[in-house]
């Protein structure tokens, strides 16, 4: 009965993030009412694998009681604290010093945000300013890639590059601009390494000098592109990317809001391949999703750009209420400490066996590539191999792997265009990685039992 109240109230009051109105409405919501470890139990009792971390962030697992009593004992302590007028909080100093000390070398300086949107729009304005500074007002174009996200807010929404977040909000703005994404399962120029980068670089050098490099203010990228399909570049792909940029002059910004603490394997993914941006953007991992809380990572070049750029009682007029939050500052140290003591390897360790279990999912009739990168993996599922046919839209792909996935006890992405997408907890253990493994399986199955997709497989 109270689930059913509760049910009722979402669909008079609460308005979802990135949903259909009318047909949630019509649906109703699925209330999460407890977790722990792996484990989500919705209101009806009924219990599910985690398979995606919540939304790419519960990087550490459910129910960590040394976080709980983190923030407890800040909330106790301090429960507030401003970062204006010269104020700070203990939490908030060390957690900046933690940062830098573990991040690519080279990105001393931290400014805080609320999450992972607000972090790319603090990004545009802070490199926008930095321009200005330091001479080069013209530099205002922002080149991204097809397929990316970085965000849905007002601005970082046009620097994603996926329809939906576009559709009736004007974007992207005139000075967004996308390249081709390094895609390799579908790139035109080959799937192998070499073409893929190759690709991407001639793709970066064209579009900047058909700007012009005087214009371009920077190029934004995820080390792996989430939300666009968990598309994994080779490696190499990286580097090659930021050394073009430095030899463009352009600034590179990578966006670790879902690759960064562990979800690739090392904390970071630009650690993979040794690479420094000058700008990175994080959240998620950071606080494993527990509080809000994101972060931009400027290198030390960019913000004596910004601070030197005018007389040192100059104010840049950039900040927000709850930058250098507290509690979230708090949580955060205590997340990144249970990285550091074990997490981080397990999620290396269980990585492997992830990303063998899904290469064995890659014969499976409907699976037409799998792809995966420590913790961060996906199917793309096609109706011909051969082809590598997409499943029509009438063929509500997405909708059948969901209904499966919660009928068989498994969570994950399922994308429209039949994309599955995971991304487990670092903390999951072999034998919970088994689980979910066979519950994903199984839900291939019974997907392609379905009438009218095992007709199109023939087809």
């Amino acid at each position: 009965m109270l689930a059913n109240s509760l049910i009722a109230l979402d669909r008079e009051h609460y308005v979802h993030p990135v949903s259909a109105y009318r047909a949630h409405e019509a649906k109703g919501a699925t209330v999460l009412e407890s977790a722990r470890g792996m484990f989500l139990r919705d209101s009806t009792g009924h219990e599910l694998i985690d398979a995606f971390a919540g939304l790419w962030c519960v990087n550490i697992g459910y129910g960590h009681e040394s976080v709980v009593e983190a923030a407890a004992a800040q909330m106790r302590k301090l429960p507030y604290a401003t970062g204006y007028f010269g104020f700070a909080s203990e939490p908030a100093i060390r957690l900046a010093a933690k940062l830098a000390e573990i991040s690519p070398p080279g990105l001393s300086r931290v400014f805080f945000s609320q999450g992972g949107s607000d972090a790319v729009d603090s990004a545009i304005r802070l490199i926008t300013h930095y321009h200005n500074a330091t001479g080069r007002p013209s530099k205002k174009q922002f080149i991204a890639l097809e397929k990316g996200y970085h965000g849905s807010s007002s601005t970082g929404a046009g620097m994603t590059a996926l329809a939906v977040f576009h559709r009736n909000f004007d974007l992207p703005q005139a000075n967004q601009h996308h390249i081709p994404s390094p895609y390799p399962y579908r790139n035109p120029a080959g799937a192998d390494d070499a073409s893929v980068i190759a690709s991407s670089v001639a793709a970066l050098r064209t579009k900047v000098e058909e700007l012009g490099a005087d214009n371009v203010a920077a190029f934004f990228c995820e080390p792996i592109q989430g939300s666009g399909g968990v598309i994994v570049p080779p490696v190499g792909w990286l580097r090659a990317m930021r050394e073009t940029a430095r030899e463009l002059d352009i600034l590179f910004l990578a966006d670790e809001v879902i690759t960064g603490f562990g979800r690739t394997g090392p904390m970071f993914a630009c650690d993979g391949e040794g690479v420094t941006p000058d700008v990175m953007t994080i959240a998620k991992g950071l606080t494993a999703g527990y509080v809000p809380m994101g972060a931009v990572l400027l290198s030390e070049e960019v913000y004596a750009g910004i601070a030197d750029g005018a007389p040192p009682e100059t104010t840049i007029g950039h900040g927000y209420t709850y930058s250098g939050h507290p509690v979230s500052a708090a949580v955060g140290l205590e997340v990144i400490r249970l990285y550091e003591s074990g997490i981080l390897a397990n999620g290396q360790i269980v990585g492997r066996q992830f990303e063998f279990g899904l290469s064995r999912l890659a014969a499976h009739p409907l699976v037409g590539e799998s792809r995966a990168r420590g913790m961060l993996g996906a199917l793309e599922l096609v109706s011909d191999k051969q082809r590598k046919t997409a499943f029509a839209a009438d063929a509500k792909l997405a909708e059948k792997l969901a209904s499966h996935g919660y009928r068989n006890g498994i969570i994950f992405r399922a994308f429209p265009d039949g994309t599955i997408g995971l991304a487990p907890a670092l903390s999951c253990t072999p034998e919970e990685m088994d689980l979910l493994l066979g519950r994903l399986r199984k839900t291939l199955d019974d997907t392609l039992a379905e009438p009218d997709i095992r007709a199109a497989i023939r087809g």
